[in-house]
């Protein structure tokens, strides 16, 4: 019986020896694939920042795509602090480029306006359309959110309440959008965007197509957003669902009560802006979702969860 102990004891001493080595070299490996990022993640942000301040914005653009890439698919191995500096630069730089973007754009001539006649007495006036706000603009003294651009935004909607709002491919095309300080309303943005900015929306419903970098939902609640992205980062949310398609893993940081699903939106040309954004439509991480606000490994997040799928929306129209 002696031996036998002792050999069972000698065995398990073994294992415990070999775990110990298996665990020190997958250390090793993986401080050297996380020092190889670093440096490849540097060298590729002084490029496109060099491309971006010389107004070469098309190779600018193809590499910071590249470097989401190189983002996504090393955040297995990444800690959790690196991830957050990678997705905090790669926004920077997507601000950066919208903002040269804009500067290079042709400016407007200046072109005098016919005054409008007076109507003719008697005559019934027909009622003016509501003029809705086309271009976001920014309250005084309000900053901009993690991310966003610094100037005006190109185009999107603010402070409308219970309306149909629509954007169609022209004025979406590889533009930022913003949609801020929205109540009750149901969006439609149908086109491929560069960047989608929801802040301060309130029991709204956003449908996007592709959108060619990331989007940032910040400080929303009882919303519904379906959004096609590489990057989706969501701030100070709550009581909000989302219908995702995204190629990295999805961040949410101070939120409560936010519930995720597949993408599930369709409309006639969605498969030209598919092809326009290069989004890979084969790879959806709509189930990974990083909560920065909950750091146990073993237990998941009270702070989000997976929509039943017999609660999900199939038909959106």
């Amino acid at each position: 019986v002696l031996p036998e102990r002792l050999q069972r004891r000698e065995a398990e001493r073994q294992e415990g020896v070999e775990r110990q080595r298996q665990k020190k070299e997958a250390q090793v490996v993986k401080e050297e694939q996380s020092e190889f990022f670093v440096a490849a993640f540097a060298g590729e942000r002084k490029a496109v920042e060099a491309l971006t301040a010389a107004g070469q914005l098309e190779e600018a653009t193809a590499r910071l795509q590249g470097l989401q890439k190189l983002l996504t698919e090393s955040v297995r191995f990444l800690a959790p602090y690196e991830v957050r500096q990678g997705q905090e630069a790669v926004a920077r730089l997507q601000a950066d480029l919208a903002v040269r973007r804009q500067q290079l754009q042709p400016k407007k001539k200046f072109a005098f306006r016919a005054l409008k006649k007076e109507a003719a007495p008697g005559s019934e006036s027909r009622p003016a359309e509501p003029a809705w706000p086309v271009f976001a603009t920014q309250a005084p003294g309000q900053g901009a959110a993690e991310g966003e651009l610094s100037g005006p935004p190109l185009c999107g909607f603010s402070g409308v309440e219970d309306k149909e709002l629509e954007l169609g491919p022209p004025e979406l095309l590889q533009r930022d959008v913003v949609l801020s300080e929205l109540r009750g309303c149901r969006v439609r943005l149908r086109g491929n965007a560069n960047t989608l900015r929801v802040r301060d929306c309130r029991s709204c419903t956003v449908l996007c197509g592709p959108v060619s970098t990331s989007v940032l939902v910040d400080g929303c609640s009882d919303c519904v957003l379906v959004l096609a992205c590489q990057q989706l980062r969501t701030h100070r949310t709550r009581d909000s669902r989302f219908y995702v398609q995204v190629t990295s893993r999805a961040v949410i940081e101070d939120c409560t009560k936010v519930s995720f699903a597949p993408y599930t939106w369709s409309y006639p040309g969605i498969e030209g802006d598919y092809e326009s954004s290069g989004l890979d439509r084969n790879r959806n991480n709509w189930n990974l979702v990083d909560d920065f606000d909950w750091l146990a490994t073993d237990r998941p997040s009270p702070n989000w969860s997976l929509i039943p799928e017999l609660e999900r929306i199939s038909c959106w129209d």
